[in-house]
């Protein structure tokens, strides 16, 4: 009898747990989102590094800003400000530049119109055969951190428009590299 009793208690408390288990994880609020967008560029990577390397030029090479400019340069601490075309405004400061290894690290302090909290980057140009591929990640939360957040800020929402700016991005830096 005491172990039938037990045995019933076990399984009705399995269930529980797992319950609990599962609203502790629903409770637990949004999950890091990653995105890593490449591209391959007929180029050698110094000429793509040349493309880039401006921290605060970044209009030179992304279509979606108008203009830029940073309080230092490429110098860690640099706070770029985006202007974009529309009017919006992203402001970014730089966390890590390595002109050798080319590539550089940052943040986002005001995502503006971008549906995103707490978003860091890096971009990297590397050398392969006569080309060079370009590999911009960044990691970030969905702009609304509540449980249900609204369709423009959820996760889903984040990732496309993170996807977006990098693809866009990358695309134009291909076809301005490249000249076609």
């Amino acid at each position: 009898m005491h172990r039938s009793l037990l045995s019933t208690a076990l399984s009705l408390t399995m269930p529980l747990a797992a319950l609990g288990t599962a609203l502790d994880a629903a409770a637990h609020g949004p999950t890091r989102q990653k995105v890593t967008e490449t591209i391959e560029i007929a180029a050698p990577a110094a000429k793509v590094w040349g493309q880039i390397k401006d921290y605060a030029a970044l209009e030179s090479w992304h279509p979606a800003v108008e203009s830029s400019e940073t309080s230092d340069g490429n110098n860690p601490g640099s706070v770029r400000t985006l202007h974009l075309k529309g009017g919006a405004t992203i402001v970014e400061s730089l966390k890590k530049y390595d002109a050798d290894g080319m590539s550089y690290a940052y943040k986002m302090e005001d995502p503006g119109p971008v549906p995103v909290t707490n978003y860091s980057s890096t971009i990297s140009v590397k050398g392969k055969g006569d080309g060079s591929v370009v590999t911009w990640r960044g990691a970030f939360y969905r702009g609304d951190p509540n449980n249900n957040p609204p369709p423009e800020r959820n996760d889903e929402a984040a990732i496309q428009a993170v996807t977006g700016i990098y693809k866009a991005g990358l695309g134009n830096l291909k076809t301005l590299v490249e000249g076609k």
